[in-house]
């Protein structure tokens, strides 16, 4: 093996060497757009693979590296990093490992260090930890967030978010089973085969791509009988991470549920949106506003793309764009609570409940104290506005069984198909 290289604070940096011959294994979160991401990683030349493993045993393997009340995505992340390493799968001296940071207040940022110290207590220092990050918290000379590469992923973000939607809107209702999901992957295929050809990314080719998929979803047979809407919200990690939430969507389909799952362009909007604050508050350079700035308006414009192109289709429903969400928390909660996912968590549940979702999982890490704040903390204030809301807040942690966190799920089903009998009563009364 050759020598590493290392920063002043003796970092393993990796090297552009590195770039033609190290794997890089990035975490789960989201496996429709994690799929996107990975791919536009691959074709800018980098080795990348997505971990698809779960399990008790990465549980039990993060435990003996992160102390258990450290935030518990930093405990599942690391333990499958470090699973996925043990593995004998890949070769310890060629490969690398990639993890986002946020910049801001809440633990993420530090789950790259608990990662780096864990790979220490396990013999593997010798692995280098990429930070993706749009903060400028950490360089590697083999591995650069170029505009195009962001570019692409916030297209990935879009298109990942569609499919999100169409198929939760659909999955509970197909005549024929499975039949949603099979679109799902025939359109992630030839959507990356179209990004790597640098094509499918402006914004006239991102709103031809979304208006023919919603006509080829809108296609599906369905027998849309009644079914109670459920909303999911909470920490990014455990809201999205069937790994993470014991696959609470799985669950709440066996419950005979339709499952809403806001989309991932609202919280990256959120983010791009707290930057531009900080710099209107504290100051900052003028070209990284305007970088930003123009990031901001190419997602915001996406998403209003990504909803006229919903709207082509009279069987689905459209989201809120982020402009409306943020409006929705105006008097409840203030913008500068952005820890976490801060004021967007409140409005989530919010714009939920709104739309008819008022039955709301909020799912959260045991130790994540801002989402208890903006989540368990918000849920009467929210249903002073809206008594119609049915909001249960359920712990994620080490020690949470998963038995409980399902019987507290059906005691809030339970009362959501109370309160859907009793409209449906008022309506034949009327009628």
């Amino acid at each position: 093996m050759a020598e590493l290289k290392r920063d002043k604070t003796g970092r393993v940096l990796f090297t552009k060497e590195m770039k033609k011959e190290y794997t890089i294994l990035c975490p789960m979160m989201l496996p429709i757009h994690f799929s996107f991401f990975v791919n536009i990683f691959r074709h800018e030349g980098y080795k990348a693979e997505l971990l698809t493993t779960s399990g008790p045993g990465i549980v039990q393997e993060g435990l003996k590296y992160v102390h258990n009340d450290t935030c518990y995505p930093a405990l599942l992340v690391i333990g499958q990093f470090i699973d996925a390493l043990k593995s004998g799968k890949y070769d310890l001296d060629k490969t690398a490992l990639i993890i986002t940071q946020t910049g801001g207040g809440c633990r993420a940022s530090n789950y790259i260090h608990l990662l780096r110290k864990a790979l220490k207590k396990a013999g593997l220092s010798q692995i280098p930890v990429i930070s993706l990050n749009l903060s400028g918290l950490e360089h590697n000379p083999g591995f650069r967030l170029t505009l195009p590469m962001v570019y692409h992923m916030v297209a990935g973000a879009v298109y990942g978010d569609a499919l999100m939607l169409l198929a939760n809107q659909l999955r509970p209702y197909e005549i024929h089973p499975g039949e949603t999901d099979r679109l799902v992957q025939k359109w992630t295929d030839d959507l990356c085969e179209k990004i790597n050809r640098g094509k499918a990314c402006s914004v006239k080719e991102v709103s031809a791509e979304l208006t023919a998929m919603a006509a080829d979803f809108a296609k599906i047979p369905v027998n849309r009988t009644p079914k109670i809407r459920v909303g999911i919200v909470g920490e990014i990690y455990v809201k999205y991470a069937p790994f993470a939430n014991n696959h609470l969507e799985d669950f709440l389909a066996s419950q005979g549920c339709e499952v809403n799952v806001p989309g991932l362009l609202n919280f990256v909007l959120f983010k791009i949106d707290n930057r531009l604050e900080d710099i209107k508050l504290y100051g900052g350079s003028r070209a990284k506003a305007k970088v930003v700035g123009l990031l901001y308006h190419y997602a915001s414009r996406l998403q209003h793309v990504l909803n006229d192109a919903i709207a082509t289709q009279p069987c689905f429903e459209v989201p809120a764009p982020y402009e409306e969400v943020k409006k929705m928390v105006d008097g409840v909660i203030g913008y500068g609570d952005k820890m976490g996912e801060g004021w967007l968590l409140t409005a989530e549940m919010i714009e939920l409940t709104r739309a008819g979702y008022e039955n709301i999982v909020c799912a959260q890490p045991f130790g994540c104290l801002p989402n208890h704040v903006c989540g368990k903390g918000m849920i009467r204030k929210i249903r002073e506005l809206y008594p119609q809301s049915n909001i249960v807040a359920i712990d994620y942690d080490p020690g949470a069984t998963r038995v409980n966190q399902e019987n507290r799920v059906k005691l809030m089903l339970a009362v959501g198909r109370e309160n859907m009998a009793a409209r449906q009563d008022k309506k034949n009364e009327k009628e």
